[in-house]
């Protein structure tokens, strides 16, 4: 370590101790001015035997517990270098090391699961539903989703899944290790919106480390450090990948892609479904996508949002069209009875008529013989034959009066 970057350090941990209560404030929001002091406080938490490690530790807990939001947002910045020193310390069996960070990681997870009263804290997730729109998904994307009666049951109904309480720790074993370190995660990516290039570049290292450590990736990567295994879990595994997702969409992508694959690598090898379905789901969505380049301007993850104003199709079947489909079939036929005499547009089609002798009778024929039907005393029915054709067909009382006419004439 240089003396110049000692010589920051020193003075940041002199001037924190004499200051007043009332300057903490406007004191952390002087610190981001301090552009050497990030940049050596990384230095010192990498060299596991520096004298300044355990100053430096007992000062960023100070500003946790302080309770002055930025503050705490500078103390989580070195989370993930913390987390992997004190990974890397463990896994070569030499927990003497590690004693200072083991004290700081426990002080921040005993202040996380607290509220103020001292109370043990109760951490509620809403889980998003698949047909309401969400930053990750649109239901127009999806597809038809099936309307059965569970699903229009819970339709508008969200479900909430609770977190907690928490129980206090004072030293880490190997049962509890990953519930401490994931539980940190998960704060650290509650701000992640807040920490700088350097902390997300360090959450990709820490990542790609513990995945490939032990490993065969490790001579692929080149990776020269430790070389003995790290155990992890499914849930440590998906709180990395959820910051690794946010890096990605913030200017690291070439560190962030390696951690991807990393993680995905170790998920494989120890078959942990949960973070395999969340790896693949955040590679499949940026696929072919283009990753922000620059590391300034304002935190995002960037999702493909489907347009609204063609959600609706305009052939949907909806209430509204329904409604105005009635309104004008009840005004068509209005219309067709305040105007009888209007005539369909286009040709007539061409009916053949059979009459009584059996010849096919024209068109305009129909009205003729129907005169005449009924001329001789009798109304003319029309029937439909089993060809369609249509049949005029005289009643009885008039064949009866042509058979008898000539007949009753003769005998006079």
């Amino acid at each position: 370590m240089l003396v110049m970057d000692q010589g920051v350090v020193e003075e940041w941990l002199s001037e924190f101790k004499t200051l007043p209560e009332a300057a903490v404030s406007s004191y952390a929001a002087a610190l981001k001015e301090k552009t050497s002091l990030v940049p050596a406080l990384y230095k010192v938490i990498r060299e596991n035997y520096s004298d300044l490690l355990e100053p430096v530790c007992n000062q960023l807990f100070e500003f946790y517990r302080s309770g002055e939001l930025r503050l705490q947002r500078f103390t989580l910045q070195f989370l993930p270098e913390l987390v992997w020193t004190y990974l890397s310390v463990t896994a070569g069996r030499d927990p003497h090391c590690s004693g200072c960070i083991e004290a700081l990681l426990l002080g921040i997870y005993n202040l996380e699961i607290v509220d103020k009263d001292g109370q043990s804290k109760l951490l509620s997730f809403t889980v998003p539903s698949l047909s309401k729109p969400s930053v990750y998904h649109e239901p127009s994307a999806i597809g038809s989703l099936a309307l059965t009666e569970g699903a229009l049951a819970n339709h508008g109904l969200s479900r909430v899944v609770y977190s907690g309480p928490h129980l206090q720790r004072e030293t880490f074993t190997a049962q509890n290790r990953f519930e401490v370190l994931t539980f940190l995660l998960l704060c650290y990516n509650a701000a992640l919106s807040y920490m700088s290039s350097t902390s997300l570049q360090s959450l990709c290292q820490l990542s790609s480390r513990i995945c490939i450590c032990g490993y065969p990736r490790q001579q692929l990567r080149r990776y020269k450090g430790i070389s003995s295994r790290v155990m992890v879990t499914s849930e440590f595994l998906v709180q990395l990948i959820t910051g690794i997702h946010f890096a990605l969409c913030n200017g690291e992508s070439d560190l962030g892609s390696k951690a991807l694959e990393d993680v995905l690598y170790r998920a494989q090898l120890e078959l942990y479904p949960e973070a395999l379905l969340v790896g693949n789901a955040i590679k499949s969505s940026l696929r072919g996508a283009d990753l922000k380049a620059n590391k300034e301007g304002t935190r995002s993850i960037q999702v493909e949002i489907t347009p609204t104003a063609s959600r609706i199709s305009r052939n949907a079947v909806t209430s509204l069209s329904i409604r105005g489909h009635r309104w004008k079939r009840h005004d068509s036929q209005e219309n067709s009875i305040d105007s009888p005499d209007i005539s369909p547009a286009g040709p007539i089609p061409e009916i053949s008529v059979t009459g009584v002798s059996g010849e096919r009778v024209a068109n305009g024929e129909l009205l003729r013989s129907r005169t005449e039907g009924e001329a001789l005393g009798g109304a003319a029915e029309v029937g439909v034959d089993s060809r369609g054709h249509l049949e005029v067909r005289r009643q009885k009382s008039v064949r009866r009066h042509l058979e008898e006419g000539p007949a009753s004439g003769g005998r006079a």
